[in-house]
């Protein structure tokens, strides 16, 4: 394998984006790679999973005839880091990145096939027109 494949077949993020939640304890980061393919994940603290157990436990609290549990279901990729300055974020990525992890941590939110001209949602995928409607009109940038 020629130096030029190798280079070709590494993902290098261009740029991070990063949108803490009201509460502090979590953030959805977005990274779109040098070719334009972008990825999604939340980064989130312990204090973030502890909230998500007390929420659970009101909940089932409430709930008539049953014992109150304490339990958390992470359905969309969560990063679980110990601070979300963007600085920490952006170093985890990069070991990600070099630990040939980050494809199977992230989410991918731009279609896998650069020719369609249909919107399509499938797979956990969504299309390149919200991800870019989110980054330019939604995503909150935080600066450490």
């Amino acid at each position: 394998m020629s130096a030029k494949s190798i280079a070709e077949l590494l993902i290098v993020p261009d740029e991070i984006l990063c949108e803490i939640h009201e509460e502090g304890d979590a953030c959805d980061v977005i990274v779109r790679m040098d070719d334009g393919t972008v990825y999604t994940a939340l980064f989130a603290t312990i204090p973030y999973i502890h909230r998500q157990l007390s929420l659970t436990w009101m909940v089932t609290e409430s709930i008539p005839e049953t014992p109150p549990v304490r339990y958390a279901v992470l359905d969309t990729p969560h990063i679980i880091v110990d601070d979300l300055e963007l600085k920490f974020i952006e170093d985890s990525i990069d070991n990600m990145v070099a630990q040939d992890v980050f494809e199977s941590l992230f989410t991918r939110v731009t279609e896998d096939d650069a020719d369609s001209k249909r919107a399509v949602i499938s797979r956990g995928h969504t299309t390149q027109e919200i991800a870019r409607a989110v980054i330019e009109e939604v995503l909150v940038i935080i600066d450490n």
